[in-house]
């Protein structure tokens, strides 16, 4: 399949701001059954200054600094990538849990793709003991890795509410726990938060998906979001299977991937600092449009 994104992020300022520097994560990943075919971001007003640079987790990461004076700030991300990925059954065969949690913590390397730093707590993701004990009621005893992950997204797909005005970002893990509701992003966290609480690898994967409208509607432009899900490290055979919490399935072709990280920190698609305004207006939306 062949995407076309648009992502199109505006800020409204309530007084001009004389400087900005802001930090993009906007290009989609190669890599995994995903390519990138094309990609341009188009800013106004146009930077004094703009460099690229690959992150730690091998993100493409854009700084870019304005420094004219401006009360409006529009950010317009375009890409085009194509999708084949074919992920494992919902059943499928994988070592124990007990062995991946293992094999991770002897991990000798320490590079992005390794195992071994996406298992302990991070800035958004604290290991909390009662997130803990909640995932493992999904894993018996020598039950594969794969099969009690699935079980757990299925009951945070089912007992979690999704309520896009009942959290922002900043709201704390537990909060969203105890209060069982929120969105994409702290469903992710908590899936995450409780597989890393049994010792196992667990990353945090911004993107894209795909929505397809009801039977006989129009699809809605801008109707499409960024989307957070988790990615779990299965052994050296499975490597890293992506789980979508929200909607309890494995990632397969609707999903295109943005950035992977340890939480949402480390991915934020936009962030940065300004000088000169002390409110603003975000405003944001995404195309996902199939092409063939």
């Amino acid at each position: 399949m062949i995407y076309d994104i648009r992502h199109v992020t505006t800020y409204e300022y309530e007084s001009p701001v004389s400087f900005a520097r802001c930090t993009l994560r906007l290009e989609p990943r190669s890599g995994s059954g995903q390519e990138l075919i094309s990609h341009r971001v188009e800013i106004r007003p146009r930077p004094a200054e703009r460099n690229v640079r690959r992150d730690f987790f091998g993100t493409l990461t854009e700084s870019v600094v304005i420094e004219a004076a401006h009360r409006n700030l529009r950010i317009d991300s375009r890409s085009r990538v194509s999708v084949s990925r074919r992920p494992p059954a919902r059943d499928a065969a994988s070592p124990a849990w007990e062995t991946i949690r293992d094999i991770a913590f002897e991990a000798t390397s320490l590079g992005p793709s390794s195992p071994v730093g996406y298992v302990f707590a991070s800035p958004l993701v604290p290991v909390l003991r009662p997130v803990s004990a909640y995932a493992a009621l999904s894993f018996a005893p020598g039950a594969g890795v794969l099969a009690c992950a699935v079980d757990l997204m299925r009951r945070i797909r089912s007992e979690f509410r999704y309520d896009p005005k009942a959290t922002v970002i900043s709201t704390p893990l537990g909060e969203v726990f105890d209060k069982r509701h929120g969105v994409c992003q702290d469903f992710a966290h908590v899936m995450i938060a409780g597989l890393r609480g049994l010792g196992l690898p667990a990353a945090y994967v911004s993107g894209y998906l795909r929505t397809i409208p009801p039977p006989g509607q129009a699809r809605l432009q801008g109707a499409d979001a960024t989307h957070a899900w988790v990615a779990l490290w299965c052994g050296a055979e499975l490597g890293w299977v992506d789980l979508d919490p929200t909607n309890d399935l494995l990632v397969a072709d609707d999903h295109i991937v943005l950035a992977m990280g340890r939480d949402f920190s480390d991915v934020s698609p936009i962030d940065g600092i300004i000088v000169g305004s002390p409110k603003q207006k975000l405003g944001v939306a995404v195309d996902v449009v199939l092409v063939e």
